[in-house]
């Protein structure tokens, strides 16, 4: 029998499928055998997650309805559908994250942390709060009175306050309602020393009286607004981009209301008059009876004094043989080097360009960068490196999403200091993670590469999981030549020999290399982790594989439309998703059939990586570096405390533990990292490739 694979009923829904997974993330907050501020930090994230997911996804369903448009991904759902399910999803998942956060904050209580309002504090704690709020909110906050000769004020994109309710002193019979913003610039939870906070708007809320002299102070509601911030740039040929993206920044904090999430203290009168002024749909209200702003936990998160309230923490390794000093470059003529961080350090990616930027025998850098981060060493010493003299390229991608502010900062100072900064490619993303290091030896040009599956971050690659690639191999420096010649030039071709670049290339071998197993059948095996999975054509070919006897494991972080364990379709397709102390975050693929077998990517499968961005994927074809990534993906795929299992009606269950044999692939991967570094103080070079080998076979 011939099965449509065109079938919705095989897809899973893009956006239910994100909110599954944030969902997972939720868990992480519920597990009761993680310490007490990791689960604040998980609820910390969940918050950030969701306010994203409103302003980008949500605003972009609404935009299609309000146009009339209907279209869908695989699994056909119109906009119109997909809001409906969203809210309904939302709205039931809210009392599970209060419930959540309430028995979160009342254990805190124990260790010494406890948020409270302004009623809830000592005289002693007030008398402080009173002196508190003169002198540094009173300067700053902002009343606003609502009436015919006041206009409701444009609230800006997240903006967070209360509502207040006044009578006038002098005539009952006088209704009032003002707004007091509470800027971004002041603290979400005022620290009162030790553990103690008090929620912002409590305080504000006492002294009403104080900001709106002569009313008397009725009732308040504190709200917090999500506006549409997709920056939809149009970038013309004649325009200077730099002035469009600065214009974009600003209207983003003026987009279309998409939610409003008011306090416990509102009421029926109160959220009336609130959206009489902004109309959001009543389905996107949400009532919070804790508090708003979750991200916002990040603030207690980060107290180092209840820093034994966090997982432990873990100091990335330098392993060999990048841990002795050794000139990097010498290094990397004699071997490949494949770095798998937070557990080995990022530490010899940043040497790689400082050692460049100041060798006196590298000519030029050539680099792309899509989130730095701020005070980014990196960017530092391209800057360096451009004053002494070396050529230095840059392509700084200016549409990185919400670090576009910070990425139009370096680009400037970068151009300031001499560097040649392109701002990207017209219609396209630059997502790609490459540096071209060039140096002239004995009057020869000789190059070295580093092609990553992160960005160059020092501060996130300490907590996201990803892979290095060091190499000095001719074929793949020659091509990312031929890379960067693309991305400063005109090409009509775009295309590489060694690597492979999308728009144009890396789909087409992504298929390619699942029908090359499809052909094998059941001696076919594909292990692929991606943090998502979208694309219909990919997920089409999987399933043929599947149908093939080709058994594969795919490691999915977050949104994944494929439905595995469909009989006659995908019963031979395992998904699983890892959630843990560090973010899973590299795309690293295994194809058993295949003459290299492992491949290394900046892109996710998803149409906007395959089609309409600049990716790179890298064949590893170093055994030691290949047999790694193999090594590693194994490990994973076996991992039975941190990873969740989809199943085909698209919920997730908790892989079960084999307490026999628990394997929870950060703690091992700290552990070997651990044991190497220090089997490398007494063991030689051999002892420790086989120390590296049994780890992983023991696993």
């Amino acid at each position: 029998m011939i099965i449509n694979l065109k079938n919705p009923d095989l897809y899973n829904n893009r956006e239910m499928s994100w909110l599954q997974f944030n969902t997972r993330v939720l868990k992480q907050a519920q597990d009761e055998s993680l310490p007490l501020l990791e689960r604040l930090k998980f609820l910390a994230i969940y918050g950030t997650n969701l306010d994203e997911f409103y302003m980008i996804r949500v605003a972009g369903l609404k935009k299609l309805f309000s146009a009339g448009i209907i279209v869908s991904g695989a699994d056909r759902f119109t906009p119109l559908q997909q809001l409906i399910e969203i809210r309904k999803y939302l709205h039931q998942e809210q009392q599970e994250v209060e419930d959540c956060l309430s028995e979160v904050l009342h254990k805190l209580e124990s260790e010494g942390i406890r948020i409270k309002s302004y009623t809830d504090a000592t005289q002693s704690e007030k008398a402080q709060l009173k002196r508190y709020f003169f002198e540094n909110i009173y300067p700053i906050i902002l009343p606003i009175a609502v009436d015919a000769t006041h206009p409701f004020p444009n609230l800006n994109n997240l903006s967070f306050g209360i509502i207040v309710k006044l009578y006038d002193s002098d005539d009952k019979t006088i209704e009032r309602f003002g707004i007091i913003r509470v800027p971004r610039v002041l603290s979400r939870f005022i620290h009162l020393g030790d553990g103690t906070y008090i929620r912002i708007e409590s305080l504000v809320g006492q002294h009403v009286e104080d900001l709106f002299p002569g009313y008397t102070f009725v009732k308040y509601a504190s709200f917090r607004v999500t506006r549409n911030a997709d920056l939809a740039i149009e970038e013309e040929e004649a325009d200077d981009f730099l002035e469009i993206l600065e214009e974009g920044l600003k209207l983003r904090r003026k987009g279309e209301m998409v939610r409003l999430e008011m306090g416990s203290n509102s009421d029926e009168e109160i959220i009336n008059f609130f959206n009489h002024h902004t109309n959001v749909y009543k389905d996107d209200i949400y009532t919070f009876h804790t508090f708003l702003n979750l991200s916002s936990l990040w603030q207690i998160v980060g107290n180092k004094d209840f820093a034994h309230l966090l997982a432990a923490p873990f100091k990335p390794k330098i392993l060999p043989p990048l841990d002795d000093n050794e000139n990097i470059f010498t290094t990397l003529e004699k071997q490949d080097i494949l770095l798998y961080h937070p557990y080995e350090s990022f530490e010899p990616v940043v040497k790689f360009i400082q050692t460049a930027s100041q060798d006196p025998d590298v000519v030029s850098l050539k680099m792309t960068l899509y989130r730095s981060g701020p005070n980014s060493p990196i960017v530092q010493a391209l800057m360096n490196a451009s004053e002494s003299g070396k050529q230095v390229t840059v392509m700084v991608e200016l549409k990185a999403r919400f670090d576009e502010e910070n990425n139009l900062i370096w680009a400037r100072a970068l151009e300031k200091a001499g560097a040649h900064v392109i701002y990207g490619i017209r219609g396209f993303k630059v997502h790609a993670k490459a540096t071209l290091v060039t140096r002239r030896i004995n009057g020869k040009l000789k190059q070295y590469a580093h092609l990553g599956t992160g960005n160059y971050n020092p501060s996130t690659a300490k907590i996201y999981t990803d892979m290095s690639y060091l190499t000095s191999k001719d074929e793949v420096t020659n091509d990312l030549t031929r890379f960067f010649h693309f991305l400063t030039g005109f090409s009509k071709k775009g295309k590489l020999n060694e690597l492979y670049m999308a728009p144009s290339q890396i789909k087409p071998k992504i298929l390619s290399l699942i029908q090359n197993e499809a052909a094998k059948g059941t001696e076919g095996q594909i292990i692929a982790k991606v943090n998502s999975l979208v694309d219909e054509d990919v997920i089409r070919a999987l399933y043929k594989a599947s149908q093939a006897g080709v058994k594969i494991d795919l490691i999915v972080r977050g949104i994944c439309c494929l439905k595995p364990g469909i009989n006659g379709v995908s019963e031979n397709i395992r998904v699983t998703s890892i959630l843990g102390k560090y973010l899973e975050h590299p795309r690293s693929f295994y194809f058993k059939n295949d003459e290299t077998q492992a491949y290394i990517s900046s892109a996710d499968w998803m149409p906007r990586n395959l089609v309409r961005r600049i990716e790179l994927l890298t064949p590893i074809k170093d055994e030691t570096s290949k047999e790694k990534i193999i090594q590693i993906l194994k490990l994973q795929c076996s991992d039975n405390t941190l990873a969740h299992e989809l199943q085909s009606d698209g919920s997730y269950k908790k892989v079960q533990r084999d307490e026999e044999k628990i394997i929870n692939n950060h703690k091992f991967l700290e552990d070997y990292a651990n044991r190497i570094s220090k089997a490398t103080k007494k063991e030689t070079p051999s002892g420790v490739q086989e120390l590296i080998s049994r780890l992983f076979i023991e696993s």
